[in-house]
């Protein structure tokens, strides 16, 4: 049995084996901890009977008006536990906290060469918003699909109505 619990400070030291995968962003103690101070409802883990972090995801709620919105910074599954629908766990914890929170939407980035990840969040109803040009820095830079969901309180569903045209990281207003 999944237990889906808060994320503390000791878990830090304790998932490294969720965050070795090449598709999951890995960020320094400082950005993690500031999450864990700033949105601590947002930061949850799923973990096994035996204590072993099987994921988490790390999220915010930011921006003003309309464009107040939830916002999934990280959603991550170690490769031992993918394919059994704790992303989909993980998520629909995150967009009921942003429900709870009045949000508009719930957006997060994802590389476009994630199909994978690309489809789950499809059948978790969210879309393509807009691309975004070079995203991820690397090797080679890669472009990211900035995907959304509208929550209950845009009722117009003003907030998923897509872009024609990608946009560039600093041409767009990320709160």
């Amino acid at each position: 049995m999944t237990t889906l619990r808060p994320f503390t400070c000791d878990d830090l030291f304790k998932f490294n084996n969720v965050n070795f995968d090449p598709l999951t962003e890995t960020y320094g103690l400082s950005f993690y901890t500031q999450y864990l101070a700033k949105w601590p409802e947002y930061f949850q883990l799923a973990e096994s009977p035996s204590g072993q972090i099987m994921g988490y995801i790390m999220g915010k709620v930011e921006g003003l008006l309309d464009n107040w919105h939830g916002h999934v910074t990280a959603l991550t599954v170690s490769p031992d536990y993918r394919r059994l629908g704790l992303a989909a766990l993980l998520m629909n914890f995150l967009e009921d906290i942003s429900e709870k929170k009045r949000a508009y939407f719930v957006d997060l980035f994802v590389r476009k060469s994630n199909q994978v990840a690309i489809n789950m969040y499809k059948n978790l109803g969210y879309i393509i918003y807009r691309t975004i040009l070079e995203y991820y820095s690397g090797d080679q830079d890669e472009d990211a699909y900035d995907m959304r969901k509208a929550m209950s309180r845009d009722v117009n569903k003003k907030s998923v109505i897509p872009y024609t045209q990608p946009v560039r990281l600093e041409d767009i207003d990320m709160n």
